[in-house]
C-alpha cells in the first residue's frame, strides 16, 4: 500500500518496486474481485486504412513473389500470431506465439515504413487477420530517426518494427504490478522476434532509447493509456558496441502517489527526451566464494534440427509438473542456449542478439530435482560457464510458499530466478532501467522457454511471488531484486494446452 509520505532516499522507481512487492500481509488485505465483463480488449482495430493480408505468403501457401513480405510475415507471425484458438461460449480466446502473464497480451506492434519494403507509413500489426492495416500513409522515417535519438542503427534501412503496450489490459487485473509484468511480455515478444528475424538471415537491431512523447505522437498513441517499449530494426549488421541502451534522470523528489497510480507515475518518471551518455559497462563475475561447490555448465551445442519455427510455433506454458526429475545435461542446455549465443552461429542463429542492460542481471538457480546435481541454489556465472552453490537445501516446500502456493513452483525440477542489483543499477541508468532490466529477464526467459519445449520438458513463467521471502529462503543479497523466475520440469500428462 502507498503510504502518505514516499522516502526520499533513491530513485521513484526503487519505491515502486517495494510498493508493489507481495507479501502474505499485502495480499491478505487485497479484497478487489474482478469484473470479467470490464476485461479489456486484447486487439487494437482501425475503421480504414489499407489492409496487406500476410497469410497467402507464409510457408506452404503458396503464394509466390515478394520474398520481402514472405520474411516479413514470418518474422511477425513467429513473434506474436495466433497459435491456437480456444472457444469459449462468449468470444473465442486466441493465444500466440509469445507468453503472457494471464493470457492478457497488453503488447501491440506497429510497423514504421521509409517507403522501401512496405509503401510509406504506419502499420499496425492485426493479430487476428494475419494482415497489417494502414493507418496512415505519408513520410514519417525522418520523424522516426529524429525521435530515437539519430541512431546508427538507422542506416540504410527502411523498415522499423514498434512495440508498444497498452497499460489496462495487465492492470486490469494485476493493478500497479502490471508494470513488471508488460515489460515482461514484451521481452518473450522480442525473444520470439530476435530468434525469426535470425532465421530470415537478418540481424535485429535493439533500441530501447528514444523520446518517449515524440514515439507516441508518431504512432497516435493515447497518453498514458499506451506507450513504446522498443524499437527493432530487421536487416542491419550487428554494430559493436552499440549503446541499445541509454540512461535516464532519477526523480527523487516526488510527491505522495497513491496506490493505483504508481504505474503511470513510473512510466512518467522513465521517460527520456534528449540523449545522454552512456556511463561505463562493467560485467562483475559475482559470488566467487573459495569453497563453494562448482559445476561446469559448458556442454555441445544443442542440435535445434532446423525445428526452431516448429518449436516457437509449439511453445505453451505448462500447467502442471510430474515431480520427476531434470538431468543435469538438460539443465546444461537450456543455460547454453540462453546465456551463449555464440555458440549457435553455425546452425544460422544470430551470435550476437542485442539487450538492453545483460550485465546488470544476475541468475540463480533452486535445483529441486536435476539428476547429478546437489540439491541447493546455485548462482549461475556465464562467463565461467558454471555453477556455484551459495546454499544447500531442499527448497521444495518453501518455493512452493514463494510461489503463492502454485503447485508449479512446489513440482518443478528447477527454477531459475533473474535478479539485478536495483539500486546500483539506478544509480547508473535512472528510472529507465526498470524498464529494460524486466525487458532483458523476459527475452532471457523466452530462450529458456524455448528450449525447454525443443527438449520436450515443461515451462512456466511465473511473475507473482513474495519478494522478500524469495531473498532470504534462496540466501540471495537483499539489494537484489528478484524480477522473474521460470520454473521448469517434466510435465504432467495432459497439462499442456
Amino acid at each position: 500500500m502507498a503510504s502518505a509520505q514516499p522516502p526520499r532516499s533513491g530513485a521513484f522507481c526503487l519505491y515502486y518496486h517495494e510498493q508493489t512487492k507481495y507479501s502474505p500481509e499485502s495480499l491478505s488485505r487485497k479484497t478487489r474481485q474482478l469484473d470479467w465483463s470490464t476485461q479489456p480488449v486484447p486487439f487494437k482495430e482501425y475503421a480504414g486504412g489499407e489492409v496487406i493480408d500476410l497469410r497467402p505468403y507464409l510457408p506452404g501457401q503458396g503464394q509466390a513473389g515478394d520474398s520481402n513480405l514472405a520474411r516479413l510475415s514470418l518474422q511477425l507471425y513467429l513473434s506474436y500470431g495466433v497459435t491456437a484458438v480456444v472457444p469459449y461460449p462468449d468470444q473465442p480466446f486466441y493465444m500466440r506465439a509469445a507468453p503472457s502473464a494471464g493470457g492478457l497480451y497488453p503488447a501491440e506492434i506497429y510497423l514504421v515504413s521509409g517507403g522501401g519494403t512496405l509503401s510509406a507509413g504506419l502499420y499496425n500489426y492485426q493479430v487476428r487477420t494475419h494482415t497489417l492495416v494502414r493507418f496512415w500513409s505519408g513520410e514519417c522515417w525522418q520523424r522516426l530517426v529524429r525521435a530515437c535519438f539519430d541512431d546508427p542503427a538507422f542506416a540504410e534501412q527502411d523498415l522499423a518494427v514498434v512495440v508498444t503496450a497498452v497499460f489496462e489490459r495487465s492492470a486490469w487485473r494485476y493493478e500497479d504490478r502490471a508494470y513488471r509484468r508488460i515489460f515482461l511480455d514484451s521481452g518473450h515478444l522480442l525473444g520470439n522476434l530476435e530468434l525469426a528475424t535470425a532465421l530470415g538471415g537478418q540481424h535485429l537491431g535493439l533500441i530501447t532509447a528514444f523520446d518517449d512523447d515524440a514515439l507516441a505522437t508518431l504512432l497516435f498513441l493515447v497518453p498514458d493509456e499506451e506507450g513504446v517499449v522498443a524499437v527493432g530494426i530487421p536487416g542491419r549488421a550487428a554494430m559493436p558496441g552499440h549503446a541499445t541502451a541509454l540512461p535516464g534522470s532519477r526523480v527523487v523528489d516526488y510527491p505522495p502517489v497513491p496506490e493505483g497510480q504508481l504505474l503511470t507515475y513510473l512510466h512518467r518518471a522513465s521517460k527520456l527526451s534528449e540523449p545522454s551518455s552512456q556511463p561505463p559497462r562493467t560485467v562483475e563475475d559475482k559470488y566467487n566464494f573459495p569453497f563453494c561447490l562448482r559445476v561446469a555448465t559448458r556442454t555441445s551445442p544443442l542440435d535445434w534440427q532446423g525445428r526452431l519455427e516448429s518449436t516457437i510455433l509449439e511453445r505453451r506454458s505448462t500447467r502442471s509438473y510430474s515431480g520427476e526429475d531434470v538431468t543435469l545435461e538438460q539443465l546444461k542446455l537450456l543455460l547454453d542456449f540462453t546465456y551463449h549465443p555464440e555458440h549457435y552461429a553455425e546452425q544460422g542463429f544470430d551470435p550476437a542478439p542485442e539487450y538492453a542492460h545483460l550485465h546488470l542481471l544476475s541468475t540463480f538457480v533452486a535445483a529441486l530435482g536435476v539428476e547429478g546435481l546437489e540439491e541447493g541454489c546455485y548462482y549461475y556465472a556465464p562467463g565461467a560457464e558454471e555453477l556455484r552453490q551459495i546454499r544447500f537445501k531442499n527448497f521444495r516446500q518453501q518455493i512452493h510458499h514463494l510461489c503463492l502456493g502454485q503447485e508449479l513452483g512446489r513440482d518443478s525440477a528447477a527454477v531459475v530466478f533473474h535478479t539485478a542489483d536495483l539500486p546500483a543499477a539506478a544509480a547508473l541508468y535512472g528510472e529507465r532501467v526498470y524498464r529494460t532490466l524486466h525487458l532483458d529477464s523476459g527475452h532471457l526467459a523466452q530462450r529458456l522457454n524455448l528450449t525447454a519445449i525443443f527438449l520436450g520438458l515443461g515451462v512456466s513463467g511465473i511473475a507473482g511471488f513474495f519478494d522478500d521471502q524469495v531473498n532470504e529462503v534462496l540466501g540471495i543479497p537483499a539489494q537484489e531484486a528478484v524480477l522473474y523466475l521460470t520454473t521448469l520440469g517434466k510435465p504432467r500428462r495432459g497439462s499442456r494446452p
